[in-house]
């Protein structure tokens, strides 16, 4: 059959495709993968709506438990004081540990950081599936709110972590400034991982199963309950392994944040180059992570 068209007589003109239709009268394909210039321009758009759904989450995450708000210093306290009867007093880890009350505690919260945000990243898309497909707005705004949520638990957090520093000798100084620029890198570094963990288990819903002994086995290398630099000081281990643990990212931001806050807590046991470690693990997360999670866009909620 002829393809063509005519406008009038003895005028063939050829018929345009749907696609070409489409292009004409400015329709796009439903949930296409948009530039990353313009994906960036759409998600700074939706900045209120980020920042308004962390805090809802925030406020709702206890609404249940009688205690409410209350378990946001709880939970990460009671670990405290699990692993100190365990690492510090079965294990008697604390006698190579100066101030060790402040380094457990301190390790703890920045840990439980970075941990909750993972885990949250591994249930952004599957948690919110009924969002993803009512809805046209970019995906990557799920993983980063939740990013955000831990962030704001975080700086909640922080209160009651100085008043246990303080309660220990460890008084406000100059230094306790350089834990905002090393908080700063690990949320970016958490976001990016966060977005990687929900792309991968949007796919496949059975790492959100997998993580929690994914995430314990990394917190025991990352020198939560004991110090790093104690153990590796007399261990005869290869080059390489020395080095992947004080590379560490967990390790690092943790390390950054005890030299803030602790006294005891000096130059010579964090690893070389440590503040270039940081902003590169931050970098290559944050980046990688966003690029990561932008490519496969439009396979969010689909099937």
């Amino acid at each position: 059959m002829d393809s063509r068209t005519t406008t009038g007589p003895g005028s063939p003109v050829t018929a345009d495709s749907p696609g070409e239709l489409a292009a004409r009268h400015g329709l796009k394909v439903s949930g296409a993968r948009p530039p990353l210039p313009e994906y960036i321009r759409q998600l700074w758009s939706r900045r209120h709506f980020i920042t308004a759904f962390a805090t809802a989450r925030l406020t709702a995450q206890y609404s249940q438990a009688k205690l409410g708000q209350v378990w946001q210093l709880m939970t990460p306290l009671l670990n405290a004081a699990v692993y100190y009867v365990i690492f510090g007093v079965l294990l008697d880890t604390s006698k190579h540990v100066p101030d060790f009350v402040p380094f457990l505690v301190t390790g703890v919260f920045i840990w439980t950081f970075t941990a909750n945000s993972i885990m949250a990243g591994t249930k952004a898309i599957s948690g919110n599936i009924g969002l993803v497909r009512a809805l046209h707005f970019p995906r990557a705004a799920l993983p980063i709110a939740l990013a955000l949520q831990q962030l704001q638990q975080l700086l909640f957090s922080l209160g009651a972590l100085a008043v246990i520093l303080m309660g220990f000798g460890q008084f406000p100084k100059a230094s306790w400034l350089l834990a905002v620029p090393a908080l700063l890198l690990q949320a970016l570094f958490n976001t990016g991982v966060s977005m990687i963990m929900a792309r991968l288990a949007a796919r496949t819903p059975d790492i959100a199963q997998l993580m929690p002994f994914v995430l314990r086995t990394w917190m025991y290398a990352s020198g939560v309950m004991f110090s790093l630099h104690a153990q590796l000081k007399g261990a005869h281990l290869p080059e390489a392994v020395v080095l992947a643990l004080q590379c560490n990212p967990a390790a690092v931001y943790i390390d950054l944040v005890r030299f803030a806050f602790i006294d005891s807590y000096t130059s010579a046991q964090l690893p070389p180059h440590v503040w270039a470690v940081a902003l590169g693990w931050a970098v290559l997360a944050g980046v990688g992570g966003f690029v990561y999670f932008w490519k496969a866009e439009e396979q969010y909620g689909r099937g």
